[in-house]
């Protein structure tokens, strides 16, 4: 190699909950780590929804998205790994010794013994509304997101949607909003079922099965009023509205990712119940992949990422323990553990 780079045990590709979690426990096993995030800060998809509130992660009290966040950041940086912003890893090239060569899409190279990709559903763009001129309100109340509930208070708010995000929108801002109405072209809502009956129960209007199929404007800047028309019949409804939420899920795009060589479908790449893909010296985490008993919740991105990780430790050295010594035994903690108080002296 003529230029001089540095070599690690574990590059983590993605820096979303499973990859934030992987550096962790590869800090756990003291292996030598660097995590790479296409975007300029971590968190992955969850900061899409920063002010939903989590309450399916083992041992943590509901807690918003944004500040789960930052703690799995916080939890991240506990053994010092290196951690590279505003990178996206297009290349890999296997070295003759079986190490790796990754290449960002700007030319930077990092070069590692193994490779986990935790890089959820790839490059992901909220799918926008369909209708000309649609985009000149993005400035202004045309949302493709919800960042903050408060901006939405007393205000008449349509959302365009019937999957989880429109519904949980929709239960988020009953009660803030003055008026919330939900649009969706289907008759069945794709949310959770135990969502989907409180939004019904509540006092959210819905139209079913509608589409948004015009907005209008009288001063040119903000959106006033919205044409919705029934699916079937063509019957067309004018809605005062103060904001438009749209949720139409999220467009996935893994780049060169797809000439890597891996077993990928049109979402996930296949990988063994230690996940390994098939390509040697590379696994996988979080959403990013499939196998026969995944989990889709955060808690199980957890998992994947103590397997995915356990599994590089015994590629690279196979008499190694199979996994870390818990943290209440792990001699990594004992001095962290005094620094916190929470250990006699």
């Amino acid at each position: 190699m003529s230029e001089q780079l540095e070599l690690f045990d574990v590059t983590i590709i993605g820096g979303g909950p499973a990859g934030m979690y992987t550096a962790f426990y590869s800090g756990m096993r003291d292996l030598k780590t660097k995590l790479i995030e296409a975007k300029e800060e971590l968190g992955g998809r969850m900061l899409i929804y920063p002010e939903k509130v989590i309450w399916d992660v083992g041992g943590v009290t509901p807690i918003l998205c944004g500040q789960l966040i930052q703690q799995l950041e916080q939890q991240a940086r506990t053994f010092d790994p290196t951690i590279v912003l505003g990178q996206q890893i297009v290349e890999q090239e296997r070295q003759e010794d079986g190490t790796y060569i990754l290449t960002s899409a700007t030319g930077e190279r990092h070069w590692t013994r193994t490779v986990i990709l935790a890089i959820g559903y790839g490059i992901l763009q909220m799918a926008k509304l369909e209708i000309e001129g649609a985009e000149r309100y993005e400035v202004t109340n045309l949302h493709y997101t919800v960042q903050e509930l408060e901006p939405f208070r007393g205000k008449a708010v349509l959302i365009s949607g019937g999957g989880d995000s429109a519904v949980d929108w929709a239960n988020a801002l009953e009660g803030i909003a003055s008026s919330v109405t939900v649009v969706h072209r289907r008759e069945k809502f794709g949310g959770h079922e135990k969502n989907v009956a409180k939004m019904k129960a509540s006092s959210v209007q819905i139209k079913v099965p509608y589409a948004v199929s015009q907005l209008h404007s009288t001063s040119g800047e903000t959106i006033d009023t919205v044409t919705i028309k029934h699916t079937e019949t063509g019957e067309t409804e004018l809605l005062q509205v103060d904001a438009v939420v749209v949720n139409h899920g999220l467009k996935s795009d893994f780049g060169p990712l797809r000439e890597w060589g891996l077993d990928m479908g049109d979402w996930c790449v296949s990988v063994s119940g230690r996940l390994e893909t098939n390509l040697p010296g590379i696994f996988a985490a979080g959403d990013f992949v499939d196998y026969s008993s995944k989990v889709r919740l955060i808690a199980g991105t957890f998992t994947d990422a103590v397997l995915a990780l356990n599994s590089a430790k015994l590629y690279m050295d196979p008499d190694a323990p199979h996994a870390a010594y818990v943290s209440s035994h792990n001699d990594r903690f004992k001095e962290k553990n005094k620094a916190l108080g929470l250990t006699a002296e």
